[in-house]
């Protein structure tokens, strides 16, 4: 008989994840200390004071590459550093002189005026840059400290803003491009932003975060405010006895862990939507991880609480009363990109159009602030998808506008691989960056114009300079994460992992990854239109490519066979 004591099992206590509602409320990393420090907000009056006038050498490093982000400016990558560079040098080896400038939009109609201030601002101080973002920003690059107070001075004359643009904040939201416009729209979301915006702005309850927050309200029904990668979304939908409101989607965001949004199957009214948003923001302030940077985003916290828990938490510590309960919409009802010519509720039309991957410059803002103007349109917002939309224009001003945007260099007609193709600033500005992406989308957009002229069927490319993810890779048909890999000669040069078959809205889905599959950059025309090829080869009668993929074997996603359709 064995009299030994039996050996105890010890469990190691989980580290705490900096979690302010557990007691965590000492910084954990440089990041925490530097907000604790002070409030990032704060770091307006020193750029207005100090640093303008003393020039870039007078910057507080824990500014250059902390706070100065609540005020939507970063410094760009230096020039001539190749993707090799990214990883193996010190951030302020990285650093150029100049800096990258986000204006928000949040869903707003804007007006002849503020576009041209707009295009004044690129031409004057950022040597005519200008992309529209994803996140329905305008971003600048070339921007030197001295010019910052007077481009604030420019924008908030005309009721814009950089603040908290970046940084451990409540970003830029998105809205519905066609609010209160279009005729299938549930619900009109305007309202609710513009209460949100104004309990946000400058407030230091929601400057402190564990990392960014990501925000989306829109009652079209397309999805076209892509909520299932948001923070916190407000979808619309409709109850059977309240009628129209909104669900409550939370913990969306892609990067290296992608995680699609809970749906919480609730019905929330236009009017207590921004205090919803308070209670999932507050949740996010006190209870979000903030020992590691790589989990502090709401994402991460959604998954170990799940959506039951969330939403008790958030019923009963924050909004202190239950949520009625409601079914959540299964997917869009039609693509949300809303590209072309549609008829509004009111008889005018709202034209959506399309620039390449977002780029466009000071003088295209400027000329479409004129032709707005000279046309009587109400206004442009800029869209979740790099494009823009034109609001309000009279039935016998159609055609005129259409070939004026044509003149400018947009497009209210344009090829499936123009309308469909994304692209984040990659290696050209970004210092996370690792490959080209504007340039390289660009060529890519017009090889598959020529090799697929009439393509019958809407297929997604999103082109990436790094895993971040800010063009959504993994909720892309093909999306493309770059990378260096080795070409035939085993020569290390620009390159892409690929996802396959993942999308927002019409499909929800990530993309299918293929074990040990890259494709250089050099080769990613004929790899496209391989796939392309087999797909329109193997497809089912309406059958998308999202849904091929899903079926398709790895040999047919390869890109090595090289049929033709005819």
């Amino acid at each position: 008989m064995n009299d030994a004591p039996a050996a105890r099992t010890t469990t190691r206590p989980r580290k705490g994840e900096g979690q302010w509602a557990l007691g965590y409320t000492e910084p954990l990393n440089k990041n925490e200390q530097s907000k604790k420090d002070d409030n990032p907000l704060n770091v307006r009056t020193r750029i207005e004071n100090i640093y303008s006038k003393r020039g870039f050498d007078s910057i507080d490093p824990a500014d250059l590459r902390g706070r100065f982000r609540w005020y939507g400016i970063y410094t760009q990558r230096a020039p001539g550093l190749d993707g090799g560079k990214t990883g193996a040098l010190e951030e302020e080896q990285l650093d150029d002189r100049y800096f990258m400038m986000r204006v928000r939009s949040d869903g707003r109609l804007l007006n002849p005026e503020q576009l041209r201030v707009l295009g004044a601002i690129s031409t004057d101080f950022a040597r005519s840059t200008a992309d529209i973002t994803d996140r329905s920003n305008i971003q600048y690059h070339w921007i030197e400290i001295e010019d910052v107070p007077t481009i604030w001075e420019r924008l908030e004359a005309v009721g814009l803003s950089t603040e908290e643009a970046c940084g451990d904040s409540p970003r830029g939201m998105l809205g519905s491009p066609v609010a209160g416009v279009a005729k299938d729209e549930i619900i009109d979301g305007t309202p609710a932003i513009a209460e949100i915006n104004k309990r946000r702005a400058g407030n230091p309850e929601y400057s402190n975060l564990p990392r960014k927050f990501k925000t989306s309200v829109s009652g079209h029904p397309s999805l076209d405010g892509a909520p299932e990668i948001n923070d916190v979304s407000f979808v619309g939908v409709v109850h059977p006895e309240h009628g129209p409101g909104f669900d409550l989607w939370v913990g969306g965001a892609l990067s290296t862990n992608p995680f699609l949004s809970e749906r919480l199957g609730v019905w929330i009214p236009l009017d207590e939507v921004a205090d919803v948003w308070e209670g999932v923001i507050s949740i996010f302030r006190d209870y979000g991880y903030r020992r590691l940077r790589s989990r502090a985003r709401l994402k991460f916290l959604v998954k170990d609480w799940g959506g039951d828990k969330f939403r008790e938490v958030l019923e009963t510590e924050y909004l202190k009363r239950p949520l009625i309960r409601n079914a959540s919409p299964e997917k869009a009802t039609r693509n949300g990109d809303h590209i072309g010519v549609h008829e509004q509720k009111d008889g005018n039309f709202y034209i959506g159009a399309a620039p390449v991957v977002g780029r466009i410059n000071g003088e295209l803002l400027t000329s479409l602030g004129d032709l707005i103007e000279e046309h009587g349109v109400a206004g442009v917002r800029f869209t979740a998808y790099q494009k823009l939309v034109l609001i309000g224009v009279a039935p016998d001003k159609v055609n005129a506008v259409v070939e004026g945007l044509d003149r400018i260099g947009l497009q209210a007609n344009p090829s499936n691989w123009r309308r469909s193709t994304m692209a984040c600033t990659g290696i050209e500005f970004c210092k996370l960056a690792i490959v080209d992406t504007k340039q390289r989308a660009h060529d890519l957009i017009a090889s598959l114009e020529q090799r697929f002229p009439e393509l019958d069927t809407p297929i997604t490319v999103n082109v990436n300079g790094c895993p971040n993810s800010c063009a959504r890779t993994q909720v892309a048909d093909i999306g493309l994460k770059g990378q260096l890999v080795l070409d035939d000669d085993g020569n290390q040069v620009e390159g892409f992992q690929v996802h396959l078959g993942g999308g927002i809205g019409l499909t929800t889905a990530l993309g299918r990854k293929l074990r040990a599959h890259k494709v250089t950059s050099k080769g990613l025309d004929d790899y496209v239109t391989n796939v392309v090829n087999v797909y329109l080869a193997q497809r089912n009668q309406d059958e998308s490519f999202a849904a091929w993929v899903a079926r398709a074997e790895d040999v047919d996603l390869r890109g090595e066979k090289t049929l033709e359709v005819v």
